[in-house]
């Protein structure tokens, strides 16, 4: 047993709460069991409580064994001073406050249901199931599983903002740079997205601003920062592009990427950062105001539409610089489309409407739950358990709840763990 449990039994009041009473013998009545204090300090602050008559208010500290109180010197801690009751499992010894004070405890295995134990015990016990509650979760009533899932998606989201924090941070809050460097790294994929990250960080967004809506100068840029302009190559596009990039790194003063090189290895031919370069440049000579555009959009077809752009004539005859290939129009797929919404756009405008306080939970999820759900190994085992995700925000949603909560044992934490320990 840990003491997250007690935490818990003590939050929810999942104990008998008929003729409660210290192991003092005095009669206990919890009017309120206080915040639950997640910072340091006792567990809950601000409890409410009637022992022998008398009206308490202050905070109340729990542990698994009364003599902890010792080991973790609360004794000798001004903050612990304010403590009207010590909840314990196990009263192995008095403890007393200043002035020589027994501090009133209240024993909680003589007040807590052996099926509540049992039902914590089928959670935590230690095999190889794939989630603690794997033979149980099938059980939650749709309506809960779906708040619940709801909620996790936000957390999700709230996980994926911090990378947009720290862009910030770097950018000055200047949301159109962080925009772009944040599409960089995402049209880098997995292979390819830090360095891609690198070469839109090398480049001053004052610089992008200027360049960016003529195509050849913006695409000599790119590809010059991504160290694709080093070699000699006889193609009258690649040696324009190079001839641009040597005036324009002059210019600025630029300096070339060291954060590491762009892979080709292995990769299909549509993924290789040369065709994704283009794409990106496509997209920001074909579409002005993008952060704006982004930030009106309301429908996932909006969106659709924003990133609806084609390449450059060249770049539909090649994949690489100087070799020719079949034509194609190279266009941003709609899977890739639905991963930047998912990865890019959404987390991005999330923290920006609540920036300037216009953040509208319900405008996102109207959005990412008509996308379909991904496709994974984690998803597959939810669906034979019968969790199904009918789109993203619950298939995000899942993930999260797998790689959040059941990886680590947070049933206790976990909308799921609540329920099934409460029936």
């Amino acid at each position: 047993m840990k003491e997250d449990l007690l935490h818990y039994i003590w939050q929810f009041g999942l104990y008998a709460t008929s003729e409660l009473a210290t192991v003092e013998n005095d009669i206990l009545y919890v009017v309120h069991p206080g915040t639950h204090n997640m910072n340091a300090g006792p567990d809950f602050l601000e409890s409410t409580l009637v022992i022998n008559n008398q009206k308490w208010v202050g905070n109340v500290e729990i542990h698994m064994n009364a003599s902890d109180w010792y080991l973790h010197q609360h004794e000798k801690d001004p903050n612990y001073d304010a403590v009207i009751l010590h909840v314990v499992w196990n009263h192995d010894v008095e403890v007393y406050m200043k002035g020589n004070q027994p501090l009133p405890t209240f024993e909680l295995k003589n007040f807590v249901s052996q099926k509540l134990l049992k039902k914590y015990k089928t959670l935590f016990r230690a095999d190889s199931r794939w989630i603690p509650c794997d033979n149980q979760i099938g059980s939650i009533p749709s309506f809960n599983l779906k708040l619940w899932l709801e909620r996790l998606y936000f957390e999700r989201l709230e996980q994926k903002t911090i990378a947009v924090q720290e862009l910030l941070e770097t950018s000055k809050n200047d949301w159109e740079a962080v925009l772009f460097q944040m599409l960089a790294k995402s049209f880098g994929s997995r292979v390819n997205g830090e360095a891609m990250l690198a070469v839109a960080e090398s480049i001053e967004i004052s610089v992008l601003r200027k360049e960016m809506h003529d195509p050849l100068r913006f695409s000599a840029l790119l590809y010059g920062q991504a160290g694709l302009l080093e070699g000699q190559i006889e193609d009258t596009y690649y040696e324009q592009l190079r001839e641009e990039y040597l005036y324009v790194k002059h210019k600025y003063g630029l300096k070339g990427v060291s954060k590491g090189q762009l892979q080709f290895f292995r990769m299909r031919p549509h993924n290789f950062p040369t065709v994704r370069i283009a794409q990106l440049v496509s997209l920001y000579t074909q579409k002005s105001h993008l952060f704006a555009a982004i930030v009106a959009a309301k429908e996932l077809d909006e969106y659709y539409k924003l990133f609806d752009v084609q390449v450059s004539e060249y770049w539909k005859y090649h994949f690489n610089f100087g070799k020719e290939s079949k034509p194609s129009p190279k266009k941003l797929t709609k899977a890739f489309i639905d991963l930047l919404i998912i990865n890019t756009i959404l987390p991005l405008k999330f923290q920006y409407l609540k920036s300037i306080g216009k953040l509208n939970d319900g405008e996102i999820i109207h959005v990412i739950s008509k996308i379909k759900p991904e496709r994974n190994s984690i998803l597959d085992k939810f669906s034979e358990l019968g969790i199904k995700a009918e789109n993203v925000m619950e298939s995000q949603a899942l993930l999260e709840l797998k790689n959040s909560y059941c990886a680590s044992k947070r049933c206790l934490k976990c909308a799921i763990g609540k329920i099934l320990l409460k029936e």
